[in-house]
């Protein structure tokens, strides 16, 4: 049978648990890469995603194990053996455990570390305790360690004995009896280089590094910038502590990108897959922030209150404020839009606040004089507005998205110089900001040319 015959989908795989063909399954999922099985086990109920896993070679169940959803892993820990759970956990890469028992309960970390040995044991609790979100709480402690003074044949040699169980052995670190990091020297400069030299010879001193306290978004930056495959993590006494692999980066890129995503769309962020998260609790993480922008629109309402005698003298004012209101928010959202991804990639800081400044304030005067000029003559032409409403409207919508781009553009860097998400100072929130700016401006200007 072809590897192509022998893979499943979901289809096929229901209907071979219909008719109870284990064998077939078996045979099938045994060829297959570890994600693909994974994606077919998520979807099952608890009973046959056990079944199937029980089914599945030593190797392959762990490697699928690390892949499936938290609540199926969950499931499958509470229901096979200790003998089982230790299996798994000895085949897992340790960066894996970590994440596994991080979304676990108290009672099944306290099961998977009974089954794990004391040395194990001891680094596991380490582990636990570095902050979340952490350099410390997403890497790994299985890589290459070599000392400098061996020769390339043993450090080849060491590389075979050991590297199995590692989970990267492409860079091997070098370090001294108290682990401080001293160098790094690369699988291809050890295989083409004769036996007989030495490692520090070939081995790189100027190391680009992370501390175990490191922010997961500023190592994400660090593999960007260089192009990393893996990152040595040291602690403060500049002891090698561990690595972060590539793997691990792009799975932290997505998770910041998906928190920024539901910021900007004015919602609390959660790990949790869609499909898989409760009504309930999607509607308690979009709740406060409609509560929030649901109070602040009150401003809105109030200003029109204010001007209520000068929108019943001129009636026709009242017409523009959606065009007004909208092209405001939308000049808005553009420029917060480019800052807060500037401020993602590290492409600006917070101390570019002037140059943003006046950068904006040069497209923004760009921009609204166009969009004014063109609706100019539209109230003009096409709508027969008179000429003094037709310039409070387009001098309003100068400012306006003057103001617009000028408040998104310096939000979210004022968030971050707070410190904070400037993924928070997005569309919603800068929408509600300039709505009030623009009625106060619009009907100033109205006061000031109608004289009313």
């Amino acid at each position: 049978m072809s590897e192509q015959m022998q893979r499943l989908d979901e289809e096929t795989l229901d209907d071979l648990l219909e008719k109870k063909n284990y064998a077939e399954i078996k045979l099938r999922l045994s060829s297959m890469n570890e994600v693909d099985v994974a994606e077919l086990l998520n979807p099952l109920d608890t009973t046959h995603t056990l079944l199937i896993f029980r089914m599945l070679p030593k190797d392959l169940a762990a490697d699928t194990f690390a892949h499936i959803n938290k609540d199926r892993q969950l499931g499958i820990i509470n229901a096979i053996t200790d003998t089982e759970v230790e299996e798994i956990v000895q085949e897992l890469y340790f960066d894996d455990m970590i994440d596994l028992l991080e979304e676990m309960p108290a009672n099944v970390v306290k099961r998977v570390i009974k089954n794990t040995p004391i040395q194990e044991r001891k680094l596991i609790n380490q582990f636990l305790c570095y902050p979340e979100d952490s350099a410390g709480s997403i890497m790994t402690i299985e890589m290459v360690h070599l000392k400098k003074e061996d020769t390339v044949g043993q450090a080849i040699k060491h590389i075979r004995e050991t590297g199995l169980t590692k989970e990267t052995i492409y860079t091997c670190y070098v370090t001294d009896a108290q682990r401080h990091l001293e160098g790094i020297v690369s699988l291809r400069k050890l295989i083409t280089s004769d036996e007989d030299v030495k490692v520090k010879d070939l081995m790189e001193t100027d190391i680009i590094y992370t501390n175990t306290f490191a922010d997961q978004e500023d190592v994400a930056a660090l593999f960007k910038r260089y192009g990393f495959i893996a990152i040595p993590v040291v602690d403060n006494e500049h002891r090698l502590i561990g690595i972060i692999t590539v793997d691990d980066i792009m799975d932290i890129m997505e998770q910041e990108a998906t928190e920024d995503f539901q910021l900007m769309a004015a919602m609390s962020p959660t790990e949790e897959e869609y499909l898989d998260t409760s009504v309930v609790t999607l509607a308690k993480n979009r709740l406060p922030w409609l509560l929030l922008l649901m109070l602040s629109a009150t401003f809105t309402g109030r200003i029109m209150m204010h001007f209520e005698s000068l929108l019943s003298q001129v009636a026709v004012l009242a017409a523009f404020i959606p065009m007004l209101m909208d092209t405001g928010g939308n000049s808005g959202s553009q420029s917060s839009t480019l800052m807060i991804r500037g401020l993602a990639t590290g492409e600006i800081t917070s101390k570019d606040w002037l140059r943003v400044f006046w950068k904006e304030t040069r497209i923004s005067l760009l921009v609204g004089t166009i969009l004014a000029s063109v609706n100019f003559l539209r109230l003009l032409v096409l709508e027969r507005i008179p000429m003094p409403i037709a310039v409070t409207v387009c001098a309003t919508l100068i400012l306006t998205v003057v103001a617009s781009k000028l408040v998104g553009g310096l939000l979210p860097l004022l968030a971050h110089k707070l410190k904070m998400d400037p993924a928070i100072m997005a569309g919603p929130l800068i929408t509600t900001i300039v709505d009030a700016l623009a009625l106060v401006v619009y009907f100033g200007i109205a006061q000031a040319i109608l004289g009313i």
